[in-house]
């Protein structure tokens, strides 16, 4: 069932992607979805299993760490309820199935601070409740499923009448959607199996069964290259020389089957070791830690089961090989999220940030090298490349909090579609984590100018939130489709005004919809306009739209840096 949902959701991940309310080429929806089932799909295929409740473990895993944006949050809920209510079961009946599917919709609706309806909220909801109700009627899962499929496709057309925006551009809720193609992919799945793929009409608004091509690659971690401060630490300063990483199976647990309790583990750990890590669900517990005796941290886990994927790197050893590159001139500031963790060695980082405890820590998420350079340049330690496209997932989250060596983590996710994924990894790493909810990278910027290292963690939260609710954010981009939002008449190539959430303005000249957007953002007045320029802004264009601003605002200060964006020539902030 989970294979074929989860091929039908990649099969229609473009159709779900068309289906975002705003016009713009980076909707993202069906490829955030698509990624997280992917991930879950990968963890169920390395544990196979014939028990419903161990395969639904397995995925409910995958989904966790590698849910990216909103969309796939939820969806990494909805199936860890699912997989929790079905713990235990080697097979499901349909009374079963039903209460898994409403334990999942629980799940999902408390994981979101403010649930909106008319989202695939609703339509897991409607599917769940209508199963609840239905499965008393019946014994078979294959007239269940066929039940559930067709409740979540009425509620997906009912979505435009609860949301509005989604009636005025004429289209349904896109994370709807794809949960409808995940379900109709399980009911094929069932179908085949019994023979009766030809008995059920599936009403189906899926693509045809060409794949569709998705980028899989991780985002990229970018850090300052500080590579002289690499001669300020002797190799034999590393304290905690090996670095460990493994899991611990709760299932199968050695003869003295031992209590877990978490808190004494990490403080027998943290006699000869640092940068511990502990993520307990379930019957895995994923441990990393840097140790002086390797041994000793093996022998204190093994009572509470077997141990499994072992890592263990000397980082004397990565320590030497760093200061010969940087003797060779040699150096990076560019790696995978994924060289953070897993046994991999952070290189191009001083050893200063990696041994030593700083006070605080920032992670923000940028896409963009000018961009991921101002925050650099601005008290950030570690920028996570993703945005609207390419959301960071939750794993990439907790590694990169691992990396930081910092008592307190702020994380700017500067996207309210990473907001939750940003939240989830701050619940599963352990560590102390405040999430300033920034919404695009004018808020972010602000927020991380507003903060002050002297100051406590809870009045720089304070001032950091305060400061992004302060700024107004601007962008403009090119329109994928002819709509029309809030009286805006938008046609396909034409360049739309974004500010904040809302399009003010639809050109088909680059310069007029930029000039348009810009007199929205000054109704009420400013003092400082940051302009920050996109791959495809022309310099000749930038300089025209400085002169114009020059001419009409004569008393606005105006900065101008070049932020290599994708697919937004031009972004604004305004204080």
């Amino acid at each position: 069932m989970a294979l074929l949902g989860a091929d039908y959701l990649q099969r229609n991940a473009e159709h779900v992607n068309a289906l975002n309310v705003f016009p713009v080429p980076d909707g993202d929806t069906g490829t955030n979805m698509n990624l997280t089932m992917s991930s879950g799909v990968r963890e169920l295929r390395s544990k196979p299993s014939n028990s419903i409740g161990k395969a639904t473990e397995a995925l409910s895993k995958g989904l966790l760490m590698g849910a990216r944006g909103n969309s796939g949050v939820i969806l990494s809920q909805l199936f860890r309820g699912f997989s929790r209510s079905l713990s235990g079961l080697e097979e499901a009946g349909t009374v079963q199935l039903a209460a898994a599917l409403q334990y999942g919709v629980d799940l999902a609706y408390k994981a979101v601070v403010k649930p909106v309806e008319g989202t695939i909220l609703t339509v897991a909801k409607e599917a769940a409740r209508h199963a609840v109700q239905y499965a008393r009627r019946t014994n078979d899962v294959v007239e269940l499923m066929h039940e559930v499929h067709q409740k979540a496709y009425d509620a997906l057309q009912r979505t435009p009448d609860l949301l509005p925006v989604l009636k005025q551009v004429g289209v349904v809720d896109s994370g709807g959607q794809g949960l409808v193609f995940i379900y109709e992919g399980f009911l094929r799945s069932l179908l085949e199996v019994d023979g009766q793929l030809d008995t059920y009409d599936i009403g189906s608004e899926a693509a045809p069964p060409e794949q569709v091509a998705v980028p899989t690659s991780p985002p990229s971690v970018r850090k300052p290259e500080q590579l002289s401060a690499q001669s300020r630490l002797s190799t034999e300063e590393i304290e905690f020389l090996y670095d460990m990483e493994f899991f611990i199976n709760r299932k199968l647990k050695g003869q003295a089957g031992a209590f877990f309790d978490e808190s004494a583990y990490k403080r027998a750990l943290s006699k000869d070791g640092d940068s511990i890590l502990v993520i307990a669900e379930d019957d895995i517990i994923k441990v990393h830690v840097h140790s002086r005796k390797p041994g000793d941290v093996l022998n204190l886990s093994l009572p509470y089961g077997e141990l499994t994927d072992i890592h263990i790197l000397n980082m004397r050893e990565q320590h030497r090989d760093l200061l010969e590159h940087e003797q060779a001139g040699s150096g990076t500031a560019d790696y995978s999220a994924a060289e953070l963790l897993a046994g991999e060695g952070v290189q191009g980082v001083p050893p200063g940030q990696v041994f030593e405890t700083a006070p605080f820590g920032i992670i923000a998420v940028a896409l963009g090298e000018g961009i991921a350079d101002i925050f650099l340049e601005n008290e950030v330690d570690t920028v996570l490349s993703g945005g609207q496209t390419m959301n960071p997932s939750t794993e990439d989250f907790v590694k990169a909090i691992e990396a930081l060596s910092a008592e307190h983590i702020y994380i700017l996710p500067n996207n309210g579609n990473i907001i939750l994924a940003a939240e989830q990894a701050a619940e599963l790493s352990e560590r102390s984590v405040t999430i300033i909810p920034t919404r695009t990278i004018p808020q972010g910027l602000a927020a991380v100018l507003a903060f002050k290292e002297e100051e406590t963690a809870e009045r720089n939260s304070v001032w950091m939130k305060n400061a992004a609710e302060q700024v107004v954010s601007g962008q403009v981009t090119k329109a994928v489709r002819d709509t029309t939002i809030e009286g805006v008449d938008i046609r396909e190539g034409d360049y739309i005004g974004i500010k904040e959430k809302t399009i003010v303005v639809s050109k088909a000249a680059l310069q007029e919809a930029c000039q348009g957007l810009v007199a929205s953002m000054l109704d009420a007045g400013g003092d400082l306009l940051t302009i920050l320029s996109g791959e495809e802004a022309d310099a000749a264009e930038t300089a025209s739209l400085c002169e114009w601003i020059g001419e009409q605002y004569p008393e606005l200060e105006l900065e101008v840096h070049k932020g290599g964006q994708p697919l937004y020539p031009y972004v604004f902030a305004l204080e």
